[in-house]
């Protein structure tokens, strides 16, 4: 992997990783538009992990971003803050769900559903379910539509949005996508469920990448240099921050249409060029 390539995965992870159209998706096609992680199942190992812990560049600046939220919730470990308390439980209710089933399936997602067709089948299937929830939306009272906020969350709403965020092992579904179509469904506002989403992030993507640096971490050190971790992380987190900036700005007065658009027509160009033997 030569640096500019690491800088292309970095850019690709950090703008898709918080955004509803699955960056992991993403960087398994640009993987294969770029030749990564074709020769042999070592260089697979590495590139799949390699995608996975460039993420880490992503959550440094959502923790940056929503540093505030994460003061309250330690504050609220602490036994200072009630309100930090609910939202630190809400978050590992959210979080547990995905821990013990990934732990469980990890290694046959891996296998099964690393691959380009699975991805865009998830892209087209996740860009309707955004196009339906959308619908749906319109078809509420104006009061339905609020929703409810952040600092209304229970322990039990974050619970069943965990057990949604599971689906999004399949590549492609996008872990921001259901977490955020998951918390509009159990009652929060879209902002809410946006914010949830990008917090419950924190823990979850973290989780993988610990688990996935120490399982493959030697196999992505024989495969790459040590700069072209650096890079992709420095590259993630550039991107990721102006990323979250506009997409939290755009929800402020649009909705999800437009990345339902998005998935399903990225959905037909992929499977076109894969179609045609072009990547």
């Amino acid at each position: 992997m030569t640096l500019v390539q690491a800088a292309v995965l970095g850019v690709v992870e950090g703008i898709t990783e918080y955004l509803p159209v699955s960056s992991t998706g993403h960087l398994l096609v640009t993987q294969r538009a770029m030749g990564i992680g074709a020769d042999n199942e070592r260089e697979k190992q590495a590139a799949d992990a390699y995608a996975i812990c460039i993420q880490a560049g992503a959550i440094v600046a959502v923790l940056g971003l929503y540093f505030r939220r994460v003061k309250q919730m330690t504050t609220g470990l602490l036994g200072k803050d009630p309100a930090g308390l609910r939202l630190a439980m809400a978050m590992l209710a959210g979080f547990v769900p995905a821990a013990a089933i990934g732990l469980a399936l990890n290694d046959k997602i891996k296998e099964h559903l690393f691959g380009p067709w699975p991805v865009v089948v998830a892209w087209a299937v996740g860009g309707a379910a955004i196009l339906a929830v959308a619908y749906l939306k319109r078809e509420q009272t104006e009061e339905g539509r609020r929703g409810k906020t952040l600092e209304q969350l229970t322990w039990q709403m974050a619970l069943l949005i965990g057990f949604a965020q599971c689906i999004a092992m399949w590549p492609g579904v996008s872990r921001s996508l259901i977490t955020i179509v998951g918390g509009v469904m159990v009652g929060l506002s879209l902002a809410a469920a946006v914010e949830f989403s990008f917090l419950l992030g924190l823990i979850t993507l973290g989780a993988a990448t610990l688990y996935d640096g120490y399982k493959h971490g030697a196999v992505m050190a024989e495969m790459y240099e040590p700069a072209a971790l650096v890079v992709g992380f420095v590259f993630a987190f550039i991107s990721a921050v102006l990323a979250v900036r506009w997409m939290v700005a755009y929800l402020k007065s649009h909705g999800l249409q437009v990345f339902g658009y998005y998935r399903v027509a990225i959905a037909i160009i992929v499977a076109a060029l894969l179609y045609w033997k072009i990547i």
